[in-house]
């Protein structure tokens, strides 16, 4: 009879241990929430949007450079578009897509204060995490979760609408980076590696 019952407390501890493996995460359950939705949010930022050809993306960009809203950023590898009241603090963004078959798929944004200095914590990668927060919520409502990176090493905001992925986390000691993914992309090219 002990042994029975031993066994059955093993049996149960072994069954409740793999559920608790198997048991989706909040960020889990919130991809696959949205993506059931089958809502697309195309939009990104500033007439850029999910699915924009290289063609009209560069289009788009040049003639906002020619109205002065847009500039060359660091090396002319990217577009900056400065930031002068969206944030606390004077600041830019710079920001340039990745293509899948000629069309956005993904926009990495890199956001910096003007006057960031090693020195004047008020203006750390903390406070610019906060404020590149406040302005996305403002961008695309709604508020973000916190998760863990897959290795454990840092903390990001996530919020997913639709098939829209943003990601905000600190890059480094001066840049707060966001990530702006289309998920059903990107579920497409993980079934395609």
């Amino acid at each position: 009879m002990k042994n029975l019952l031993k066994t059955a407390v093993v049996f149960l501890l072994i069954v409740l241990g793999a559920s608790a493996c198997t048991k989706k995460s909040e960020y889990d359950k919130l991809v696959e929430k949205e993506l059931a939705t089958n809502v697309r949010m195309d939009s990104l930022f500033l007439g850029i949007r999910f699915d924009m050809d290289r063609k009209e993306f560069y289009t788009h960009c040049w003639e906002l450079n020619k109205q002065g809203v847009f500039t060359q950023g660091v090396g002319n590898m990217s577009i900056q578009y400065n930031l002068d009241d969206e944030l606390k603090f004077v600041g830019s963004m710079q920001f340039y897509p990745t293509f899948i078959d000629s069309a956005i798929y993904e926009m990495p944004v890199d956001f910096q204060y003007t006057e960031w200095a090693l020195w004047n914590k008020e203006m750390s990668n903390d406070v610019l995490l906060q404020d590149v927060r406040a302005l996305f919520e403002k961008w695309y409502g709604g508020e973000f979760i916190e998760v863990e990176s897959n290795d454990g090493t840092m903390s990001i905001l996530v919020k997913v609408d639709g098939n829209r992925r943003v990601r905000i986390f600190k890059r480094n000691v001066s840049t707060v980076r966001a990530v702006i993914t289309d998920l059903t992309v990107l579920n497409e090219l993980k079934k395609n590696s």
